[in-house]
């Protein structure tokens, strides 16, 4: 994906606090007190623009959903919807996902989303890939013990990757969708990705996948 770059999407970013986290460290642990209740958190890693995450948050406004988005380019975006909707629901983090036991404590997260991830289809860079091991330890730090992961893409050799990654490290595949258009999963909410390669054709493919038991 090529990035237009938005040389002002930093400024505008850090002109807003309350809706783009700036200091997400010391906020572990401590999420609930930003949101003001002790409803569950949902994170979506990728955010982009930010229709899922705000479309979700509007569904579910009994959810907590903080957006994570390396790009400040493609966050603004986002951004830009939040302040739009004023969803009280809904925080964003200009991050890295490396960086996610910085922000969040053990135990701390109900969901995580991963929706279209950048698949790194060259051997090489398999360890960029959100379904990597080293990211799935991340992910079973800091989901609760009845958390899980939703994963979202059009890219088939990704997808089986990640099902094989995600069985391989311990994580139960709760429900898998091989043409999740197709399927009988009801309130779908689309990403911008989604939209696009679905109008192309392209099946869609999802899974569910539980925390792994906790280990003695």
């Amino acid at each position: 994906m090529r990035l237009r770059n938005k040389p002002w999407a930093k400024e505008k970013i850090a002109a807003y606090p309350q809706y783009v986290i700036p200091d997400p460290e010391a906020k572990r642990g401590r999420w609930h007190e930003l949101f003001g209740n002790d409803r569950p958190i949902h994170i979506e890693i990728g955010t982009g623009k930010g229709k899922f995450i705000t479309e979700m948050a509007e569904l579910h406004p009994d959810i907590n959903f903080i957006g994570i988005e390396l790009y400040p380019s493609v966050l603004v975006s986002a951004l830009d919807k939040l302040i739009e909707s004023k969803l009280p629901n809904v925080r964003l983090l200009n991050a890295n996902a490396k960086d996610l036991a910085a922000f969040f404590a053990d135990g701390e997260i109900a969901r995580l989303y991963l929706n279209f991830s950048d698949p790194w289809p060259k051997k090489r860079h398999e360890k960029r890939r959100l379904t990597y091991r080293d990211f799935l330890a991340l992910y079973d730090r800091i989901l609760s013990a009845d958390g899980d992961i939703h994963l979202k893409t059009d890219n088939q050799p990704f997808f089986e990757y990640s099902l094989v990654s995600l069985s391989q490290y311990g994580f139960v595949l709760a429900a898998v969708q091989l043409d999740l258009h197709r399927s009988d999963v009801v309130g779908n909410v689309m990403t911008e990705y989604e939209e696009k390669f679905s109008a192309k054709g392209n099946r869609i493919y999802r899974c569910e996948a539980l925390r792994p038991p906790k280990r003695p």
